[in-house]
């Protein structure tokens, strides 16, 4: 039975969830296209670079990422409670970055037209600032924002109108900590499943290969996001303290209708985030609780055991890490294939997720039996992050 999208995505259940997004048809619009002989190669660093400058201006954090020919993957986190601790001024600076808004924020923001607000704009302003601040930390709200760019400069570039992505997306809900790196390798290993890349390093726009990059110190910006088509450049602006971008004449929005219109020359100038950091949530919560060595060598071996071209052997290093998880190597590699296929709209240890289905009301989620073979229980599990 279909759900509304409100409860598949729930911060009281999880903050980590797994989306993939599709081009239209599953065509290859942002790959190479054999029958025409046209590469839109270009396109995969649209959207990673477009993904790293919304992770800086909404409150949800990016874990990992795989941008492939015709579909998008992504780990992300959402934090409602770092959303709530914004200023006011910080929220509406933040959604400027991405529409243009009412004329009253715009008024709100500039100190020489504030002090001259009737009570009745107060208040629209208020009401105005609990609307933006969930949304910042709204997974739909972030793949509309992320999806309609890049739908919008594909079709500029291709003169035609109508739909780029097939639908919104799709989500599942990440459990727990066993799920989160099964689901982290999966997404970083894509390329290599798919037989395009040889090694993590060499997966090109994925999280690993640009976490990778980043230790060797020679880690290079995404390919450059699509650019308006006329109006000078300008520094990037830092969401939480940038003012306001500029506007030319008579284009400021003076209905509601407009009030969430993408100002695509502003997001063009937003600055690319860093990636979540791996970490113990015991010290700071908004990491990935894993140590980033051990997650580099699982997804080494196992991108060495699932490469198309070579015996799927498991290796001899694979770290202790699937050991204090609770899970066989032998079960790891076996589903890490086609890990997702057997899973609805959560991922997780069997007892979590028939706490999940309860809690919903309904009589199961699919994937119990699934989760049951890769994961068994996992009523033991230790926190993986500690030092």
């Amino acid at each position: 039975m279909t759900r509304p999208r409100a409860s598949l995505v729930s911060l009281s259940d999880t903050p980590w969830y797994h989306v993939v997004t599709r081009c239209v048809r599953r065509a290859y619009l942002c790959g190479f296209d054999r029958l025409t002989g046209r590469s839109f190669e270009h396109r995969r660093g649209w959207v990673e670079l477009r993904l790293r400058q919304l992770a800086g201006v909404f409150a949800i954090d990016v874990a990992a990422y795989a941008v492939m020919s015709n579909h998008v993957h992504l780990v992300v986190r959402l934090d409602a409670e770092r959303a709530s601790q914004w200023s006011d001024e910080e929220v509406l600076r933040r959604w400027r970055c991405l529409f243009r808004g009412p004329v009253v924020v715009k008024r709100f923001l500039s100190p020489a037209t504030r002090a001259g607000m009737t009570e009745a704009e107060l208040e629209v302003i208020a009401g105005l600032i609990a609307t933006y601040r969930a949304r910042l930390a709204d997974l739909s709200w972030f793949m509309r924002v992320l999806n309609e760019s890049i739908a919008r400069a594909a079709n500029r570039e291709d003169g035609v109108r109508g739909r780029f992505w097939e639908g919104r997306f799709r989500s599942q809900a990440i459990l727990d900590e066993t799920a989160l790196l099964a689901v982290m390798a999966y997404v970083d290993l894509n390329p290599i499943r798919a037989g395009i890349a040889e090694t993590p390093e060499a997966s090109a726009h994925t999280g690993i290969a640009a976490r990778i990059a980043d230790l060797q110190g020679d880690g290079e910006e995404a390919e450059a996001a699509p650019q308006p088509r006329q109006g000078p450049s300008h520094p990037p602006p830092t969401p939480a303290t940038a003012s306001t971008p500029p506007e030319t004449e008579d284009t400021e929005p003076t209905a509601d209708a407009r009030s969430a219109e993408l100002w695509e020359a502003a997001l063009n100038r937003l600055p690319p985030a860093p990636l979540m950091p791996f970490g113990n949530p015991a010290e700071c919560p908004a990491v990935i609780p894993f140590t980033f060595d051990n997650y580099l060598i699982l997804v080494d071996s196992l991108g060495r055991a699932l490469h198309p071209r070579k015996r799927g052997a498991i290796p001899a290093e694979l770290p202790d890490i699937l050991t204090r998880l609770g899970i066989a190597p032998e079960r790891f590699i076996k589903h890490a294939g086609f890990l997702l296929k057997g899973f609805g709209a959560a991922i997780g240890a069997p007892e979590r997720m028939t706490a999940l289905a309860a809690q919903r009301e309904c009589r199961y989620l699919r994937g119990l039996s699934r989760a049951r073979a890769l994961f068994g229980s996992t009523q033991s599990m230790a926190l993986v992050g500690a030092a």
